[in-house]
């Protein structure tokens, strides 16, 4: 159990760069992809031809798709892993680093700016099925509970009360994303024990309750998503498929290590990946709208940058 403590200080102070008209503080800028695909490179972690290679099979045309593709895609990323293995402690935390680095500025740019460069979306999309599967870390700060601990419930506690008003002109600056990771929303917990139940019985496969927690962390994660919460409140239900469907699935690539019988399942079983998307989706859409305290909306969609 969780208490959260009330501080009217920190919520006023954390408002304030919100309020009237935010001001940027830093710009997020192209050269700075290139910076770090040249810090990547220069690590020999992985080779040129490594990253062409997992292009090949991750991109190839879904007619042209075979169930051996996955663990192909495996083989390519075993030899980057075992690299990094072999480099010093201090210097793989440097380059996990980097990698999450790249990841998160390319998706951010990637979506107020047309790249022409395929190498990094290449490289863009060989990283992001990388990083799950580098060893977890051993030294450093930061800590890694998404597979150990999976919350609940909380409780929310009354401790003081006061006044957060601001004054007009009292702002501060917001900071954009730059070369550094993305933060991440937490929200209440749905429960989807039934999406397991579904599954089981229609397509008679035996995915156990533990499994669960696969598909809550999909969940999670959709519902942080801001480009998935934009179009969640702007879309009816039925346009909201275009740009839900398409992101679930990157989701799904970026946990794949983390069950791979349902991520090959969902990959490989059309019928079996539009039961859980549909399931997923409603569920998703249902929770944004209704934290978002939002009915209507207007008829128009929201078109989805390239993962």
């Amino acid at each position: 159990m969780l208490d959260f403590v009330n501080d009217t200080d920190e919520i006023q102070k954390a408002f304030r760069p919100y309020y009237e008209v935010p001001v940027v503080e830093q710009q997020a800028e192209p050269h700075q992809l290139y910076d770090l695909q040249a810090k990547l490179a220069a690590e020999q972690v992985y080779h040129s031809n490594e990253v062409e290679e997992f292009a090949k099979v991750f991109f190839k045309p879904k007619n042209r798709q075979s169930p051996n593709d996955h663990a192909q895609m495996h083989r390519i990323l075993d030899f980057p892993v075992g690299r990094f293995g072999q480099l010093e402690p201090e210097k793989q935390e440097l380059f996990r680093a980097q990698l999450a680095a790249f990841r998160n500025l390319y998706a951010f740019l990637s979506q107020i700016i047309p790249f022409l460069d395929t190498d990094l979306e290449k490289l863009y999309t060989f990283i992001r099925l990388l990083i799950p599967r580098l060893p977890k870390r051993s030294i450093g700060p930061g800590l890694v509970f998404d597979d150990e601990v999976n919350l609940k419930y909380y409780r929310l506690q009354k401790t003081s009360e006061g006044s957060i008003s601001l004054a007009p002109g009292d702002r501060g600056a917001v900071k954009a994303p730059t070369a550094v990771g993305m933060g991440e929303d937490h929200h209440e917990q749905i429960e989807l024990s039934k999406l397991i139940d579904i599954v089981n019985e229609r397509f008679v496969t035996e995915f156990k309750p533990a499994d669960q927690l696969f598909f809550d962390q999909i969940r999670e994660e959709a519902v942080a998503d801001t480009q998935i919460q934009q179009a969640a409140m702007v879309n009816s239900l039925e346009n909201f498929k275009y740009v839900f469907d398409k992101a679930l699935e990157g989701k799904f690539i970026d946990r794949m290590d983390q069950n791979q019988e349902i991520f090959a399942r969902y990959m490989n079983d059309p019928a079996f990946a539009k039961v859980v998307a549909e399931f997923l989706r409603k569920q998703v859409y249902d929770q944004i709208r209704s934290e978002q305290g939002t009915s209507g909306f207007p008829e128009r969609a929201v078109s989805m940058p390239r993962p």
